[in-house]
């Protein structure tokens, strides 16, 4: 990359400061549960943790949340939580990360999404969700599109992080899109297959390989037929098109009919968790600061590079990119 590039690069980056995103998803609670191995149980052929610490984070679209604060963002969440001890923990460690919460509605019938994770030894042995993915109730659903309505104008960009667990509905997301066209606000998703219907006209979606090719019926995403899995999901939803492809890199499709193929940035792979999350909420923040599709992709890829070698949930600040930049 050369310089004058760089410097555009860094001039974008110190405008995330205060830019404000909304973003509509299924939240969750990440638990990790942290212990030692050394035997196995004479219970059953499985390995005994003994615990020595328990630790939580947000997960899901509230890790999307996260991740744009850490970035230096402002974060209004909308979604839904349980009535229960996960939502109390939740809720309070949003709050400390400067999050708003006000959009954050009560389900009694629904518990908080809860995934907890076992780790012994720096490995991941097991993992334990709690969860209802049926679609939220009605009333639920139009506290949330009124609020949305209210607060759409204040924003500087729009996130839906769609993880399939009820919050994403089709008429929020239909409500959401045309409400952030009306407001001239651009409106980037992070998809799940089998809502991709759902998001029809967003500006930009962003499937990893996989979430790409269920969503074109491909068997694989590789270098000969990447083009035409972008191209088909981009026509097919009238939406640019990232697909992040792992230690591929990524590729962009823009409407424009301009295809750009950004290589890996990623030195070594400690955790996978949340890579999706940190990509969406710098394109959001880029996007917000007037980059363009391609200059926030390639921002997008340096903080994955970053995030990839942590490990969990952890989330990547504006410092770590800038070094990542000038060295």
């Amino acid at each position: 990359m050369d310089r004058l590039n760089k410097e555009k690069l860094v001039n974008i980056l110190k405008q995330f400061k205060d830019k404000k995103v909304l973003v509509v998803g299924d939240i969750m609670l990440d638990k990790y549960i942290w212990g030692d191995v050394s035997r196995i149980s004479p219970e059953a052929p499985v390995q005994i943790v003994h615990v020595m610490k328990e630790t939580f984070a947000p997960g899901g679209a509230s890790n999307v949340g996260n991740n744009i604060s850490s970035l230096s963002g402002k974060v209004m969440m909308v979604g839904i939580a349980g009535d229960d001890h996960a939502k109390n923990v939740l809720l309070e460690d949003l709050k400390k990360r400067s999050i708003n919460t006000n959009g954050i509605f009560l389900d009694k019938d629904k518990p908080t999404t809860q995934k907890v994770r076992i780790i012994g030894k720096g490995q991941q042995l097991l993992r334990v969700d709690y969860e209802d993915k049926e679609h939220i109730h009605k009333t639920i659903e139009k506290s949330i599109m009124d609020y949305i309505e209210k607060t759409i104008k204040e924003v500087d960009v729009v996130v839906i992080a769609d993880y399939a667990k009820g919050v994403i509905t089709p008429e929020i997301s239909a409500s959401l899109i045309k409400l952030a066209k009306e407001n001239n606000k651009e409106v980037i998703v992070d998809p799940k297959p089998n809502h991709r219907d759902l998001y029809a006209n967003a500006t930009l979606i962003t499937p990893n390989s996989l979430e790409a090719c269920k969503m074109t019926d491909f068997d694989e995403v590789n270098d000969a037929n990447a083009t035409e899995i972008g191209s088909k999901l981009m026509k097919y939803l009238n939406t640019n098109v990232l697909i992040t492809r792992g230690n591929k890199g990524m590729s962009l499709f823009e409407k424009d009919g301009s295809k750009t193929h950004i290589p890996t940035s990623a030195r070594e792979v400690y955790s996978l968790i949340g890579a999706g999350d940190t990509v969406i909420a710098t394109i959001a923040l880029a996007v917000a600061s007037g980059a363009n599709f391609k200059d926030a992709a390639i921002l997008a890829n340096i903080a994955a590079g970053i995030k990839l070698g942590k490990i969990g949930t952890a989330s990547v600040s504006i410092d770590e990119i800038m070094k990542e930049l000038v060295s």
